[in-house]
């Protein structure tokens, strides 16, 4: 029995180090390591089901072709058969219709370096279309950075001596299991104050000492709300807003116009709770502000994520937030990928309006890698009715036969993150290690490397980058990006901590915090954070979805079973509709619809429903077929957590 040291490459905000028991070339166990600061040794239970989703029934473990066109049938060929078919079927796209028909759809269902960039390199010599990858954090950074240039902020082993810690739009408990654990020991060390602000009862909510629950869709005008009270009662830091901030004045000015009264209209949240909130921030300090990637996946969501990212500013703090250190780091991205090392510019395009562009033939090649998009991208049924295209060939390369596998022609097999070693960095803390390869690969497993450099040489690209070896790659990419060490300590198996721009530094125009942003006119943005107009009397109601903790996105049901197929539905709602808890009841829309169990209780608020993403309903569609494939204006990112839709009992024969 032996213990091997690896990382979790889940696209999850913790990152934990993991270490795997392996007896005869197989997997036992997994547990938390306890030598990274952040995630102590803690797992999720994702982490103690990997064992299970590594043996799975539904591991590929072979190429498979499809028999038929469309038909559901797979045959296993070998490997030589499996990539002449996909060499040739894109060298004929390419002559035929050129690069722009070619579409890599890639993720990080693996964040691996090498198992999601570094096969990229193909792709952009080639020329192909690429996304914008705007579907997790893109309206966030877009919005926020609009303030602060780029979007990093304090670091979670901060929050041990943290006053205040508010958890906006983020479901921590759940969500960043490790981030929430900080904010408890500060509670429980020197009685920090946990707020948290949710349009649902959420499990950080039942745990936090304040809870504000506003309307979907109205954390801007909160967050002028709470402006104005620190404002009017000499909470500014007046000397820091003079130093360090840019166009505050019509900050303020904006901020005072937010009366109680006109505040609660719009959020719902009484006057004393605003008052409340304020004077724990003026008086409690310092204050961290959590600001939840979900609460930017919502029309206008952006200006939500910049409005919260503003007050810590207010306050006197150099980026009191933490959104995501993606930003700010000492890395050459572009290095690992290939995108500087050709002049080859592809077209880059929406990823959340991904559906409708598949559906109209735009593209008659697709390889996907790392992600599952027949499941969780927005308008699905267009993204099913274009991966269902004759006159397009699907290639997925996946550790398991996922729905998108499902759409292909050609289904290559992946190793997991178990079967290989990688390095990952995670996007919420600066600890890293070698993840190191546990076991071998199960079946004919290749990585994607091994799979992209072939096609390369079968496709007789001269490129020699190319063929680089990866991990010289990352030598290159990674020089000074650490504190102290080098790659070198960090292929020695060291633990290092990453660099990050300094936290006064400001990457805006004026080298300041911009209340009111000088660039944003230049993108057809509003310089300061602006409430849309909620429509509270449009028929229907307000779907928000979010994750629930046996689950990264669409992975795990192999070990868990299916995401429960609920919704949860205020008892008033359900009284007036004539719903009662188990019914079964149809959600649907102009788009669609989906079937569910009524879960009846007063957790969401009138008007509000709630359900666990991304679910498939009882009659097999996936709950974002009821999604919008509209980006949002600023920053391009989905409308995935905030869907209007109707309600109904089920009748017989639905």
């Amino acid at each position: 029995m032996k213990v091997i040291t690896t990382v979790c490459h889940r696209d999850c905000p913790d990152t934990c180090f993991l270490d795997v028991v392996v007896e005869d070339g197989r997997i036992l166990s997994v547990r938390g390591s306890k030598e990274n600061p952040i995630t102590r040794g803690f797992v999720c239970p994702r982490g103690v089901g990997d064992p299970k989703r590594v043996y799975s029934s539904e591991r590929v473990l072979y190429p498979h072709v499809r028999e038929e066109s469309r038909a559901e049938n797979f045959g296993r060929v070998t490997w030589d058969e499996a990539l002449s078919g996909f060499t040739e079927r894109l060298r004929s796209t390419l002559e035929t219709h050129g690069p722009g028909s070619v579409l890599l759809y890639d993720y990080p269902g693996n964040q691996g370096f090498l198992a999601w960039q570094f096969p990229q390199r193909l792709w952009y010599a080639l020329g192909a279309t690429t996304t914008d990858y705007s579907l997790c954090a893109s309206s966030g950074h877009a919005a926020i950075g609009l303030h602060y240039g780029l979007t990093y902020g304090i670091q979670l082993e901060e929050l041990d001596k943290m006053d205040v810690i508010t958890f906006w739009g983020n479901n921590a408990k759940v969500s960043s299991p490790h981030h929430w654990a900080f904010a408890a020991r500060a509670r429980k060390n020197h009685k920090a104050v946990i707020i948290d602000v949710d349009p649902r009862e959420s499990p950080t909510s039942e745990s936090a000492d304040i809870r504000l629950h506003p309307h979907p869709g109205s954390d801007v005008a909160l967050a002028y709300g709470i402006a104005r009270q620190v404002i009017l009662n000499d909470g500014v830091d007046k000397r820091f807003i003079h130093e360090w901030t840019y166009g505050y004045e019509a900050f303020e000015k904006e901020a005072l116009s937010w009366v109680p009264d006109r505040v609660e209209q719009v959020t719902g949240i009484l006057p004393d709770q605003i008052e409340a909130v304020a004077d724990v921030y003026m008086h409690r300090r310092p204050a961290a502000f959590m600001i939840g990637l979900g609460l930017q996946k919502s029309n206008e969501g952006g200006g939500a994520a910049r409005a919260v990212a503003l007050l810590p500013a207010l306050l006197g703090y150099h980026r009191g937030f933490h959104y995501s250190d993606a930003q700010g780091r000492h890395v050459d991205w572009d290095c690992i990928s290939g995108r500087s090392l050709t002049k080859k510019k592809g077209r880059i395009v929406s990823q959340v309006s991904m559906g409708r562009r598949l559906a109209s033939g735009e593209f008659k090649f697709v390889f996907v890698l790392g992600t599952n998009p027949a499941v969780t991208l927005p308008d699905q049924s267009s993204v099913r009715e274009g991966l269902k295209r004759d006159d397009v060939f699907v290639v997925v390369q996946d550790t398991h036969w996922s729905e998108t596998a499902q759409f292909a022609d050609l289904v290559l097999p992946a190793p997991t993150n178990f079967e290989k070693s990688d390095v990952n960095f995670c996007d919420h803390h600066l600890y890293c290690r070698l993840s190191n390869k546990a076991i071998e690969p199960l079946g004919e497993s290749r990585t994607e490397i091994d799979v992209m450099q072939e096609i390369s040489r079968r496709l007789d690209r001269p490129e020699p980058w190319l063929y680089q070896d990866p991990w010289e790659t990352l030598s290159v990419a990674f020089k000074g990006s650490f504190e102290e060490k080098s790659f070198k300590d960090l292929m020695a198996g060291e633990v290092l901590e990453l660099r990050l721009c300094e936290r006064k530094e400001y990457q805006t125009p004026s080298g300041k915090i911009e209340f009111s942003s000088s660039t944003a006119p230049g993108i057809e943005a509003r310089d300061m954070p602006f409430q849309t107009e909620l429509n509270t009397e449009e028929d229907g109601y307000l779907l928000l979805n979010s994750s629930i903790p046996k689950y990264t996105h669409s992975q795990f049901t192999d070990v868990y079973g299916p995401i429960p197929q609920i919704v949860w539905i205020n008892k008033e709602d359900a009284r007036t509709a004539k719903i009662r808890e188990g019914d079964t009841v149809v959600l649907h829309n102009e788009r669609g619809r989906v079937m569910v169990k009524a879960v009846v209780n007063e957790k969401v608020k009138h008007g509000v429903l709630w359900s666990p993403r991304p679910l498939f309903g009882l009659g097999g569609n996936p709950l974002n077929i009821l999604t919008p494939g509209t980006p949002q204006k600023l920053g391009g990112g989905p409308n995935i957590n905030c869907i209007r839709v109707k309600m109904r009992k089920a009748g017989k024969g639905c």
